[in-house]
């Protein structure tokens, strides 16, 4: 089985109760949007994915090659543009900063590693999403 969220949606703003069955997250749109600006977006939602599997990769591969790293520290941006159509095009541009007794060439791998995270290659993966349906039951919150 997948992973599986359920999510409320409140008439205020469109603030949006998020949970995995066990962790819950606030969403909304900014106040630009007529959201209340009291959550992450959708798009903040999805860099978020994307920067923690990176850092996460790069603690991941340190640990097990047993190299020594302190603070793992990142900054990302994402650009979204409309093309012809309205087709999207969207550019992910980051920066990690890695803390430790490591050399240049395992610097370097660490780096690597990050580009070939878990989400990086799903998102450029292939990709189906169904048609929405009718939620008969009502979700647990």
């Amino acid at each position: 089985m997948g992973k599986k969220i359920n999510i409320k949606n409140l008439p205020t703003g469109y603030q949006s109760f998020i949970t995995n069955g066990r962790h819950s997250i606030t969403g909304d749109e900014p106040l630009s949007s007529k959201g209340t600006d009291l959550g992450f977006s959708p798009e903040d939602l999805i860099l978020s994915s994307l920067a923690m599997c990176k850092v996460a990769t790069v603690r991941y591969i340190a640990r097990k090659n047993d190299w020594h790293i302190e603070d793992v520290d990142g900054e990302f941006e994402l650009n979204v543009k409309r093309g012809p159509e309205g087709k999207l095009s969207t550019t992910v541009t980051g920066k990690i900063k890695i803390e430790g007794n490591i050399t240049e060439e395992q610097k370097a791998e660490l780096l690597k590693q990050a580009d070939a995270c878990y989400v990086h290659r799903m998102i450029e993966g292939d990709w189906s999403i169904e048609p929405i349906e009718e939620l008969a039951v009502t979700a647990q919150f």
